[in-house]
């Protein structure tokens, strides 16, 4: 899957694990594909033999233009897990918590197999694309296929810089690979993804200053502003996480998608991190608030229609997957995917060990919306 150059942790067997390309360089185009796994154990056994054959058949596509910066990353959601590989699992894999306050609404919705497939060239992500819906269609049921481009110099569709805090250098590994904490699934990762809608219209009836607010940036440099003058509900204020002292980074890859004849205008926000709990406490800041109420104004004109979360294993997993080991269907696992938060308070993920957030940083991706410079 042209797996990642950042050195991954040691595995429980001590050998090193080869981490997927999770932080792959950022491209002109992605597409963005995500699937249900139908039910009978043949199509779990398709899943399974899949597995060791993805990175040969991304070698194949990828051979015909060796500097178009092809990769893919797949990742699997937490019923899938139980159904295709049974325990042990992840340590924090767990359905997408939903969350609501107000108007307010971060979905859960289905998807069991996420592919994020990356390349300077469309083509080649659709031709990518095309051959693994070939080898495993029958066996799954897409839910959703979205196609991202770069706009510009790294901007969203609401005009901002996307991307602005990524981490850079060995910080990549330290902020999206699993470790000693879970040595069992070292070098894998966990990856959110949301879909937003913009209202432009609305957007775009605001002056730049007020723009600038919300976002906590300059429109046109891109500059942080000075906290004297910057909202404690900016977007980039809230999305800053802080634990023991030391800002918590994440890795995004966000991209902007639409149809512009349907008046369909949007970001696909996809964020890998060490442990999903950083990402979770990002958007209850944004959806809930901090504190409760002082909720990200972004979300006046931003409305997610898809959540869910993933748990992107090692290549060296993906690898050593047996075919011929399959499980009975499984239930969901007792926490449901749809447990909201309460109205105008902190959700359960509140409560977790990462704590209360500075105010700086500088993102909009929700979590940030500008790229990596290390690509730029």
């Amino acid at each position: 899957m042209t797996t990642d150059p950042m050195n991954a942790p040691e595995a429980a067997s001590n050998v090193p694990a080869v981490a997927q390309a999770v932080a792959a360089p950022l491209t002109r185009a992605a597409i963005f594909l995500v699937a249900t796994l139908n039910s009978g154990p043949a199509n779990r056994a398709t899943l399974r033999s899949f597995c060791g054959d993805l990175a040969g058949l991304l070698r194949a596509v990828e051979f015909r233009d060796l500097e178009g910066g092809l990769s893919c990353v797949v990742g699997f959601g937490s019923e899938a897990w139980d159904r295709l590989f049974g325990p042990p699992r992840p340590a924090e894999l767990h359905p997408f918590r939903e969350i609501r306050s107000g108007a307010r609404h971060a979905v859960a919705t289905p998807g069991d197999l996420l592919f994020h497939i990356r390349a300077k060239r469309m083509d080649l992500c659709f031709e990518l694309a095309s051959q693994i819906m070939a080898r495993i269609g029958n066996a799954v049921s897409p839910v959703d296929e979205v196609q991202g481009f770069r706009y510009f110099d790294d901007r969203d569709l609401m005009g901002f810089v996307d991307g602005t805090e990524n981490p850079r250098g060995a910080a990549v590994a330290e902020a999206v690979l699993i470790g000693d904490e879970d040595a069992e699934f070292a070098g894998g990762s966990y990856v959110i993804v949301q879909k937003y809608l913009h209202d432009l219209d609305a957007w775009n009836a605001l002056s730049t200053e007020a723009q600038e607010r919300i976002i906590g940036r300059k429109k046109l440099s891109d500059i942080e502003l000075d906290d004297s003058v910057k909202p404690t509900s900016a977007h980039s204020a809230l999305t800053t996480i802080v634990e023991d002292g030391k800002e918590i980074k994440i890795l995004r890859d966000n991209m902007p998608f639409g149809r512009p004849a349907h008046g369909e205008f949007g970001t696909y926000f996809i964020g890998y991190s060490r442990s999903p709990r950083t990402i979770e406490q990002m958007l209850d800041n944004m959806f809930v608030g901090r504190p409760p109420g002082n909720y990200d104004r972004i979300l006046d004109f931003s409305r997610a229609v898809t959540g869910i979360l993933f748990f992107v294993p090692s290549a060296t997993f993906l690898e050593n997957v047996a075919d011929d080991q399959t499980f009975e269907d499984q239930p969901a696992v007792a926490e449901s995917s749809a447990a909201p938060a309460a109205a105008e308070t902190p959700s359960s993920i509140a409560s977790s060990s990462v704590s209360t957030p500075s105010v700086r940083d500088g993102s909009l991706g929700i979590g940030s919306l500008k790229g990596d410079t290390r690509h730029e």
